[in-house]
């Protein structure tokens, strides 16, 4: 991997780590569009600009990360629970489903559910307009939605999203509760495989890990401050017609 593959990945991961539309079904099209393979250096540089990820909710929500809000701590760690568990005890099957077929039919699949949950839903309806107002039943719930982001080209943000929306969160709340609910989900997923590719950065390049980590993290970083202000003003319908269209694009690819 070169540099300016390392500064794509990175805005790749950046851009789409808490946007409704699937960072792992993006990274693996454009990895095969660079003609990058599974390597294990490759898949120690995902975790890598993973990490990057992280670090822009930390710095992005610093003032939530502390025993003032050890109530919020708890509900999240509680809607982290389900995907935990589901996640370590079939992490093998899981791995299976990572193909082009499947993050194709999960891009559209997704798009469909997010313009019918779009159409059915009223913002000034909803309750709990802020994460610290979340109830515990709200955040298991969300927590129960997250598991199908095991599938690949779910997206994790957009499962969590539309699951806070069924829930009685306003658009901004359910982001904002994604965006926190993705530090302990990464740092599970990140650490796991850090776990089992440590050896891989022994073959693995600096000079691009680097590169994609700081581009990850800026990218994520602006990402997150820029998708809150458009929630003020736009819905998700557009994600949900971007879906579909993506998902229609690469099986049109394929086949």
């Amino acid at each position: 991997m070169d540099v300016v593959q390392a500064i794509i990945l990175g805005i790749v991961e950046g851009f789409t780590e808490f946007l409704p539309v699937s960072s792992t079904g993006h990274l693996i099209v454009v990895s095969q569009w660079l003609a990058l393979p599974q390597t294990d250096a490759n898949k120690a540089f995902e975790v890598i600009i993973q990490f990057a990820a992280i670090l822009a909710v930390v710095a992005n929500y610093k003032s939530k990360f502390s025993l003032q809000h050890k109530v919020l701590w708890s509900k999240l760690i509680l809607a982290f629970i389900p995907i935990g568990i589901v996640g370590l005890l079939f992490h093998h099957q899981i791995k299976e489903l990572f193909t082009t077929t499947t993050t194709s039919i999960m891009f559209i699949v997704g798009g469909i559910i997010f313009l019918v949950v779009e159409y059915f839903y009223r913002e000034t309806a909803a309750q709990t307009t802020g994460v610290e107002s979340v109830t515990y039943k709200q955040a298991l719930w969300i927590g129960i939605a997250q598991v199908f982001a095991l599938i690949p080209g779910t997206s994790r943000a957009g499962a969590t999203i539309i699951g806070a929306m069924l829930v009685g969160l306003n658009r901004k709340a359910s982001a904002e509760f994604s965006f926190l609910l993705a530090f302990p989900v990464l740092a599970a997923a990140s650490g796991f495989d850090l776990l089992r590719h440590y050896r891989d950065f022994e073959g693995a390049h600096f000079l691009p890990m680097l590169v994609g980590f700081v581009t990850a993290f800026i990218v994520a970083y602006l990402t997150m401050k820029l998708f809150i202000g458009f929630l003020q003003k736009y819905t998700f319908v557009g994600f949900g017609v971007y879906r579909i269209l993506f998902g229609i694009v690469l099986l049109w690819i394929m086949y």
